[in-house]
């Protein structure tokens, strides 16, 4: 996890041009489509293996973070990307679908990053991080069919079959994987060795994926380079108004700075692998989607950034209003 820092955007950016221009090579345009349901499955799998299911209910024991969290991810988070989605992409429906999946599926790995950043409780932060894992994949199929049902033919059979390829496989495996190897070798060695390795070669795989996606569709990004403007306004809105749901709510339930910070960066990071991975299996025919998919973190990546040097300066103020 530490090796995912605030280049993240940078090197995504970068393998998206890879993938472009390799692409304009007629043989790995035709193949590279092969290579990233693949791809994402094995990343899916290194993230998966990397979160222990079995401790969900240790997020129960900070009840009110929990409930608070829960309640704006799965609850304020939808209804705000509803309003969102119709207001600017009521339009461009693939685009809102991508919007859609994007933004209702809470972050499970860099959000961790950026609550050290800004001196957060990641402790806390990770005791949620399973709970979000499985409500994300029990209510994702439900949002898309709920926010964005009308604006593109889903199949409900594709959809199922998207989630089990795409999903539900690596996430048994990895759960299976996961306690083999720690019986083998037990939890410490786990925790220490290859977890980090894990986290390591989840972001090549990610990184193959996305040019192997660019490398067969490069050409409809570059015949719809206005994605990234039209998704501008509607991602940012959303990361405005969630930070500030966010500072309220930790207001409210009297979080000190720590865990408050820990409750803005779980409820504002953003899952874009996962989303990906359902996509691609899918939408298959509709490379907007995808495309969406692969935009939002070029926006949300800074934007995390900046929102952890917020929150310093937020801490700075509050420690020098204590000694006055």
């Amino acid at each position: 996890m530490e090796n995912i820092n605030k280049f993240q955007s940078f090197i995504i950016l970068f393998m998206v041009a890879i993938g472009i221009l390799i692409g304009q090579i007629e043989f790995i345009q035709t193949y590279s489509e092969y290579l990233i349901t693949p791809s994402l499955m094995i990343m899916l799998f290194l993230v998966f293996i990397q979160i222990p299911l079995k401790d969900i209910g240790s997020s129960f024991k900070n009840l009110k973070f929990t409930l608070i969290s829960v309640i704006i991810n799965f609850i304020c988070t939808p209804i705000i990307v509803f309003i969102l989605g119709k207001l600017f992409l009521n339009n461009n429906p693939d685009l809102l679908i991508g919007f859609i999946m994007l933004m209702v599926t809470p972050c499970t790995d860099w959000y961790l990053i950026f609550t050290g950043i800004a001196k957060g409780n990641v402790a806390l932060g990770s005791s949620i991080l399973p709970l979000n894992l499985i409500l994300q994949l029990l209510l994702l199929p439900l949002y898309i069919f709920i926010i964005g049902g009308s604006s593109v033919d889903i199949d409900v059979m594709s959809l199922t079959q998207g989630v089990i390829y795409s999903l539900m496989i690596p996430l048994l495996c990895s759960v299976l994987a996961r306690k083999f190897i720690i019986n083998k070798i037990g939890n410490s060695t786990f925790e220490d060795k290859l977890v980090p390795k894990a986290c390591d070669y989840q972001g090549y795989f990610l990184s193959l994926a996305i040019i192997s996606m660019f490398a067969s569709q490069g050409k409809v990004l570059l015949q719809n380079i206005q994605v990234l403007l039209i998704l501008l306004v509607p991602i940012s809105l959303f990361f405005i108004i969630n930070f500030i749901v966010g500072r309220l709510a930790g207001k409210l339930i009297n979080l000190n700075y720590e865990d408050s910070v820990a409750l803005n960066l779980t409820t504002l990071a953003r899952n874009s692998p996962i989303a990906l991975a359902i996509a691609v299996a899918t939408f298959p025919n509709n490379p907007l989607i995808s495309l969406a998919l692969i935009i939002g973190p070029l926006i949300e990546l800074p934007i995390l950034f900046l929102v952890s040097k917020i929150l310093l300066v937020i801490k700075s103020k509050q420690q020098a209003c204590q000694y006055n």
